[in-house]
């Protein structure tokens, strides 16, 4: 975790707009999920009986909206939207609309304005992230994160999501209180991956650069943030190369300090404003 949504903004800049696709390979489809907007989808989300799990391409277009009134008339073919704040009805309204919707859920830090925030042990709650209301988790304690992360993916698939975007997976570069190993990151992650996909579920890497070669082929695409600002794009090479989407967002640099590169690249990249509203940019 780098950034997160927050309340501070970036530069709207020039609009250079680029629409794909999305695929569908073995493994989660979509299904059911409130919102406004015109877009809708169909299905109920609880089944996925088919076991064909999305898998969405290298430049793909998408939408990542976190705060304020959900706008679906964006026009592209993916939305990421937060789990918590949505209704499988708008998750089905965006499908109606061919979209395909990522349920954003934080699997690294607690989070005390979620509705299952009592369920988390004291013990397993570190230091802040950097965000208001927002702690570390230990994830080494799989015994007690385990199930309440399932009952939060349980969710997901219930509200007819497609895939999961699991927030906070780094924890082991930051100071979390607890004594974080590599090791100790992988192991979890590869738990996360795990439950994600026995719903039916695509998931996506976030951030963790460090970890891509060994975590590419348990992730169906990746979520980054700021990769460009830092010089770190090309690390996410592995998951174009694997024929996967690489969903990048970049705050902080105009849109011609870094489309070229991430066209270059096969990157699907945003400008967007900290605070993850409606307002885009895209490569």
């Amino acid at each position: 975790m780098r950034r997160r949504p927050g309340p501070l903004a970036a530069l709207p800049l020039a609009l250079c707009a680029l629409l794909l696709f999305t695929g569908c390979v073995p493994g989660a489809d979509s299904g059911p999920g409130p919102d406004s907007g015109p877009g809708s989808g169909a299905g109920s989300g609880a089944g996925r009986s088919d076991g064909a799990r999305w898998q969405p391409r290298p430049g793909t277009d998408w939408q990542w909206q976190l705060s304020g009134r959900l706008d679906t008339s964006v026009d592209v073919p993916v939305y990421d939207i937060d789990g918590f704040d949505h209704s499988g009805d708008t998750v089905a309204r965006l499908h109606r609309d061919g979209r395909k919707v990522i349920c954003y859920l934080s699997t690294g830090a607690w989070e005390d304005f979620r509705p299952d925030a009592g369920d988390f042990p004291d013990e397993v709650i570190g230091r802040g992230n950097g965000w208001k209301g927002e702690r570390w988790l230990d994830i080494r304690r799989t015994d007690v994160l385990e199930p309440i992360m399932a009952e939060r993916f349980d969710m997901c698939r219930d509200k007819g999501f497609d895939a999961v975007e699991p927030d906070n997976m780094d924890g082991y570069r930051n100071r979390t209180g607890f004594p974080l190993t590599a090791a100790d990151q992988l192991r979890y992650n590869r738990l996360i991956a795990r439950l994600a996909h026995e719903r039916g579920l695509a998931v996506g890497l976030k951030n963790d650069l460090d970890q891509i070669p060994q975590l590419v082929g348990d992730y169906d695409f990746a979520v980054n943030e700021q990769c460009a600002q830092y010089g770190e794009c090309e690390e996410l090479t592995p998951f174009v190369e694997a024929g996967k989407a690489v969903f990048h967002a970049e705050y902080e640099l105009p849109t011609d300090r870094f489309c070229a590169d991430s066209r270059r690249l096969g990157l699907s990249s945003l400008l967007k404003k900290y605070e993850l509203g409606v307002w885009r940019r895209a490569c």
